[in-house]
């Protein structure tokens, strides 16, 4: 390689780190998901494919998070761009919820999932202040920039029971799990208002309509954790689940026809929260159909996932990704 060549290559390094989207900490959702089903539809059949999974979950969340702690060195004002931006601004609390995630894979090892858990916590509560102070405050916002990704910052405080009824925090889960319960109620509305009267998302968000399944789904999985029992409440969390799953896979052939995008990723975790919620409703119900249900959802989701995977290798080998929009 010459100097010429060794200079080009540098720059494009750098380029490329100046554009890294923190969207990218939705990789370790959907990995950190794909674990969880796995443990708890799964594991009875491949112990080690949870282990294995949670270890590779954790090593890219690391190696995502150290790149993006050097763009925030390297080009702050980028990330200062992205914080003010209607609709990255949304994945900033992927990472917070990455740890949360991570907490449930590692809940076997009490300080380790404590850490990542009480971290999560901190990190998703700020951020869903910071984001909705935004919301209120910013005048830069329109009804065009609703889109599922707006449940991110907000309703994500519903995963924080799932370790914290675990850890005995019972008060401080019911406190999360209020503010993202009401709060998906009222975004629902803004962002189903947008997609019925307005134009269509662009075709590089259309994965992110998978991310309506998730609220309802994690919903499901930490209120029966709260109550501890399979009430009417929780049973209308998993039948709108369950129904929006239904609408979303009616229209595979449309999400087929899409590009692959980082964004991609959007159809993991919402795909991994109905079959964990499923899953549950089958050890709930004890019913053959949930679990029959849940079994085929899992090895959807694996295929998924491992897809994801292999696109993204592709796409980072030839420098699809980490370019301007």
């Amino acid at each position: 390689m010459n100097t010429k060549q060794a200079d080009h290559k540098i720059a494009n390094d750098h380029n490329r780190l100046l554009h890294f989207p923190v969207s990218f900490f939705s990789v370790v959702m959907g990995l950190s998901g794909l674990s969880i089903a796995w443990k708890s539809a799964g594991q009875t059949l491949y112990p080690s494919a949870v282990l294995w999974l949670g270890l590779f979950s954790s090593l890219v969340m690391i190696i995502i998070t150290v790149i993006y702690c050097f763009k925030v060195l390297r080009h702050t004002k980028a990330v200062i761009t992205e914080l003010h931006h209607p609709i990255r601004l949304n994945f900033f609390p992927a990472f917070s919820i990455s740890l949360l995630l991570l907490s449930v894979v590692w809940g076997e090892y009490n300080a380790v999932s404590f850490g990542l858990w009480s971290t999560g916590a901190i990190v998703q509560i700020s951020l869903t202040l910071y984001v909705m102070s935004s919301w209120i405050h910013h005048t830069h916002y329109t009804l065009s920039h609703a889109n599922p990704s707006w449940f991110i910052p907000v309703v994500g405080n519903i995963i924080v029971p799932i370790s914290g009824v675990h850890f005995g925090y019972a008060e401080l889960s019911w406190f999360f799990f209020s503010i993202g319960i009401v709060f998906w109620l009222v975004l629902l509305t803004i962002v189903l208002y947008r997609l019925f009267f307005h134009e269509p998302l662009p075709a590089r968000m259309t994965p992110m309509l998978f991310i309506l399944l998730a609220p309802p789904s994690v919903g499901f999985v930490s209120y029966t954790g709260l109550s501890g029992a399979l009430d009417p409440f929780g049973r209308i969390l998993y039948y709108i689940a369950l129904f929006l799953g239904m609408l979303l896979f009616s229209n595979v052939i449309r999400f087929i026809r899409v590009p692959f995008y980082i964004s991609s990723w959007a159809y993991s975790f919402p795909l991994a929260a109905l079959t964990i919620a499923t899953a549950k409703m089958s050890h709930l119900m004890t019913n053959s159909f949930f679990s029959f249900l849940a079994t085929g959802l899992l090895l959807l989701l694996s295929i998924l996932v491992f897809w994801l995977v292999l696109r993204t290798g592709k796409a980072i080998w030839t420098g699809e990704l980490c370019r301007p929009e």
